[in-house]
């Protein structure tokens, strides 16, 4: 398999422009962009009526063929284009076609533009055409027939409208998700950089491997063993952590061979206690999303020599999976359990990732401190 070479400066290029076209979406942007369409719309609209009442309209003086052309820009043109456009752009975007729900959105949409034709139609046939005999208002079948024509016209012009709406509501989106993407990899570095300090910083990596040292002797199987779970969590924090998502499964993988090396300090078997309760499955997580939470219970739990000194459960249901990470401590030390890598980080990570779908508790009592993470099952 060929792997295409991807330039630096090809990024940096196309870095710099989602930057500046982020930070010129905003509102004065935005509103110029609606004003252009609508300012091109009723010009393309003014001049397509002005050609049809110039061969020969409804009225034979030339003042009231520019009413009778104003009032239909203004009815047939403009109303029912505004409530479709801004139906599509506020309504039929964010709940139906940003859900991916493609033949809901098809159904709606032509939904809302048929309403905004009938009511046109309405308030023409009866506010404005009241007392006057035209096409529309000659009774009987071509009376109908021709109300349907007006109706189709009117929806056809609407769902046009709404269309652009689409586009230009999803233009904006797409920006705004690149220029997301790109905090959220500056944040993923940061959180990388600093995860690899504080996990992987020489004072835990010479414990480590001093602890290996004195396996060797006595089982050297063992020594090799834990030699490649460092190796392993070295490789995966170095490697794996760069994707958006991985697999839970590499997540809990990760874990466990953290806890084991964590283990190696103290001869309490009962010293964690690390259960994952439901089906892993295919479900994905942020990398790393899970481990800050978990260094810090050993960073601040005193007592090796308690059993169940820390207590970690992975809960996966249908919709979410919850992290329950407890750890007990003395009160009394001067090391306090705090956040960490910093809960201020940890948290922005959260929200960039999971805006508006986690939920983060954390309580501290006397001798317990409780982390509760809750993010959706993906």
């Amino acid at each position: 398999m060929a792997y295409h070479s991807f330039d630096p400066r090809d990024r940096k290029f196309f870095q710099l422009l989602s930057g500046w076209l982020s930070d010129t979406m905003k509102k004065s942007f935005i509103v110029l962009l609606h004003i252009g369409f609508w300012a091109c719309y009723l010009m393309l609209a003014g001049i397509i009526i002005a050609v049809y009442y110039r061969s020969g309209g409804y009225a034979s003086d030339r003042g009231s063929r520019i009413v009778i052309a104003l009032q239909n820009i203004f009815l047939f043109a403009f109303i029912p284009s505004v409530i479709s456009f801004y139906s599509y752009y506020f309504f039929l975007f964010p709940k139906y076609l940003q859900e991916k729900k493609y033949l809901l959105s098809l159904f709606m949409g032509i939904l809302i533009s048929a309403g905004a034709a009938v009511i046109v139609y309405i308030l023409h046939r009866y506010l404005i055409e009241t007392g006057r005999v035209t096409d529309m208002d000659q009774g009987g079948k071509n009376g109908r027939s021709t109300a349907i024509r007006v109706i189709l016209v009117m929806t056809f012009i609407g769902s046009l409208c709404g269309s652009v709406a689409l586009v230009i509501k999803g233009f904006i989106n797409w920006f705004n998700e690149i220029r997301l993407r790109q905090i959220l990899k500056e944040k993923n570095h940061e959180m990388e950089m600093a995860l690899i300090k504080s996990q992987l910083d020489p004072h835990l990596l010479f414990n480590t491997i001093n602890n290996i040292d004195t396996l060797i002797l006595r089982d050297p199987l063992e020594a090799s063993n834990y030699l490649n779970k460092l190796s392993d969590i070295m490789r995966f924090v170095l490697y794996e952590t760069t994707a958006d998502k991985i697999s839970l499964s590499q997540e809990v993988e990760y874990i466990e061979k953290y806890i084991a090396l964590q283990k190696i300090r103290t001869a309490n078997e009962a010293y964690v206690h690390f259960t994952v309760t439901g089906i892993i499955g295919d479900s994905r997580v942020a990398p790393m999303v899970f481990i800050p939470f978990i260094e810090n219970a050993f960073k601040h739990t005193n007592n090796k020599k308690l059993k169940n000194a820390i207590t970690v459960n992975i809960f996966i249901k249908d919709e979410t999976i919850q992290l329950v990470c407890e750890n007990k401590y003395d009160p009394n030390s001067t090391k306090q359990p705090n956040g960490g890598l910093g809960n201020e980080l940890v948290q922005k990570r959260l929200d960039l990732i999971y805006a508006g779908k986690h939920i983060l508790e954390v309580h501290k009592g006397n001798e317990l401190y409780t982390v509760h993470l809750t993010i959706p099952n993906e």
